[in-house]
Parts: C-alpha cells; structure tokens; sequence
C-alpha cells in the first residue's frame, strides 16, 4: 500500500489555539506519522484581509519558534497565505506588497507556501488566469521549498455557487493546464463537509486538474454556528485507506478543540496503517486511552452520544451532569469539554462571515 502523507491544516473559523496547544498536537501527530501542519486560521487577520501588514512582532516571533519545533519534530511547517482578492488588481503596488509579504514569511521559516483562494467571490470570467499569474509571482518570489493551493470553488458542492457566484466554467480544468505540476491543489470532496471519498470521484477529480488531489478534509472540524453544538470525537470514517492511490496527501482541518481533536486525528493515521482491518470504533478507544487515560477515555465513550450527536442546546439538564463529571478531572481535555459546556465555542454567523 502506497504509503500516503498526513498532515495538518487550520483552516477553522473562531478563536485559534494557543502555541502551546499547537505545538502539543504537532509534536503528539508527528510519533503517529503526520508529517505537514500549516497554519491557516481564519482568525489571522495578517493572513488574510490584513495580508499587506506583518505581523506583531510577538507574533512573528511565537510563528518562528513553532517552525523550529516542527522542523525538530520531523513536520514540514507551512503557512496558509490568502491573499484577499488580490486577483482583482494585481498590479505593480499589489506584486510589491505581495512581494513584501513572502519575504516576511521567508524570514519565518515557512518550507511550505499554501496559497489560498477559498471563502472568496469567483464568479470572474478569466479567474483560472488571474490566480495562476499570481501563484506564478509567489512562486518565482518564495523561498519555500513546496506550494499548495486551494482554489476558489474546491469542491462540487453547490453551496460554493450560491454563496460565492457561479464557478466560471472550465475554472479547475484551466487552473490544472496553467499551474505548475509540482503545486498541490486543495480539494474538499463531493461536499465542503465531505461524508466520504471514493477512489473514483478522486480520481476523476485527479484528470481534471492534470494532478492527484490534496485532500482538505473538514473532519473533525466543528467551526459553524451549527457544528460548533457538537464534539466530532468518532474516529475516521468514509476515508479508505485505498484512497491513498489517488491523492498527494491528506490534510485535516482539526476541531476547535485541540486536546479532544487528536483522538480522531489519531484514528485516521490508524486507518491507514491497517487499511481494511481497520475498525474505527475500536481506533477511537485506542487513541481516547492514548490522549487522557483509561478512566476518562471510558467515560468518553458512554457520552460519546451527547457529545457527537445529541449536540451542546438540546442536552438541557444533563450538562450539568457531564460538568460534574469531567470537574473530576486535572486534564486540558476535560477542560475543553466543560467549556464547551459552558458555550465558550459557540460560533455565530458573523463570525464565519467575516472571517
């Protein structure tokens, strides 16, 4: 079985996690083989909507000493850049802001430049063109030594037509004829919140970019007004490991909650190891003992209900009951599920619409 390349990406809306908490989940995923993290929440403004300014000092900072740790840990750091509809003047003022922008980030450490184009309007006749210019200039001016790049409508769902415009037809097709082969370009799957991956629609996916997919997958994200009610903590399912022929690589986009969300993230790199001996009920008590121990990861597994499906309005007094539960515990996993109880993830519309 072709061994398939797992990493990480922070692609969720709502408040990013801590240093600490970042480099914990990197270095706890790179002894189970993940092997990128890329740094891409919403919420850095000086990566998106704010991308022509640097960032703070302190920040710029705390990013350089995490791409240290990664490089120490084995993990290739990158960074999501998106720069906020440069494509629609990208003139001699926008190249050297842009220009300013990648030297910044060389001085980062970035090995890995993911240029992002997703959450963007598109409907532009000759958007394939405008992006590839400007993924070319990003290129021809970083030091990084791999790109990856999410395009503007990265899945079939329809929801990117109603909410962005419609996709300019031929738009993946002219961006895998004009994009150099070696960058790597995002997809979502059927869906944005893909239930499942097939070897056919990833390969069919794979002719019509002339490349095999980097497969976005938004599980376990819960960022969302509605996701955010819920715990994905169930292992990986819908994601074969025979998928792995057709595809560049597997990111995922992690909960909101970074201790809790390396219980699922555990179970994908153990579904590709076992391949069809894989049992992802089983996968998930593994990597729930692994993460916060015997006696928690027991109770973890009776409220796996609440937690998964069930959802944070509808548990009326039995939260009380799971806060009494968990209080029990001096783990940061423990904590995250009793703020959660508390709504201290609640995501709102707003947020998502001005992320």
């Amino acid at each position: 079985m072709a061994h398939t390349e797992l990493g990480i990406i922070e692609g969720y809306f709502g408040t990013p996690w801590t240093w600490a908490d970042r480099t914990h989940v990197m270095e706890t995923l790179a002894r189970a083989d993940y092997r990128f993290f890329l740094y891409a929440p919403k919420f850095d403004a000086f990566l998106r909507k704010r991308w022509q300014e640097p960032h703070p000092a302190a920040e710029a900072g705390a990013i350089r000493a995490f791409a240290s740790a990664c490089t120490a840990s084995g993990v290739r750091f990158g960074v999501g850049l998106s720069p906020f509809e440069a494509y629609r003047d990208f003139g001699s003022e926008t190249r050297a802001a842009l220009k300013a922008k990648l030297a910044a980030l060389d001085d980062l450490g970035v090995e890995e430049l993911s240029i992002l184009f997703d959450d963007m309007f598109g409907d532009i006749p000759d958007l394939a063109a405008r992006q590839a210019e400007m993924v070319a200039f990003i290129t021809a001016n970083s030091r990084a030594t791999h790109f990856s790049f999410c395009p503007s409508y990265y899945s079939d769902d329809p929801v990117l037509d109603r909410v962005f415009g419609p996709r300019p037809k031929g738009y993946l097709r002219d961006l895998g004829r004009m994009l150099d082969p070696a960058i790597r370009i995002f997809w979502t799957g059927e869906e944005v919140c893909s239930r499942e991956y097939s070897t056919g629609h990833l390969r069919r996916i794979g002719e019509v970019l002339g490349r095999k997919p980097l497969l976005w997958d938004n599980y376990p994200v819960n960022d969302g007004t509605r996701m955010s009610q819920f715990l994905h903590l169930r292992g990986f399912t819908g994601r074969p490991a025979r998928i792995g022929s057709a595809i560049s690589g597997h990111a995922v986009n992690p909960m909101l909650q970074p201790h809790l969300g390396l219980i699922p993230a555990l179970t994908l790199a153990e579904s590709y190891k076992k391949g069809a001996a894989y049992c992802y009920g089983a996968a998930m008590e593994k990597a729930a003992v692994q993460i916060v121990g015997k006696e928690m990861a027991a109770m973890i597994v009776a409220d796996l209900l609440a937690f998964a499906d069930t959802g944070l309005d509808r548990l009326g007094s039995r939260a009380d009951k799971l806060r009494a539960r968990y209080s029990a515990f001096d783990h940061p996993a423990a904590r995250e599920i009793i703020a959660w109880l508390d709504g201290a993830w609640r995501i709102d519309d707003a947020v998502v619409q001005t992320g």
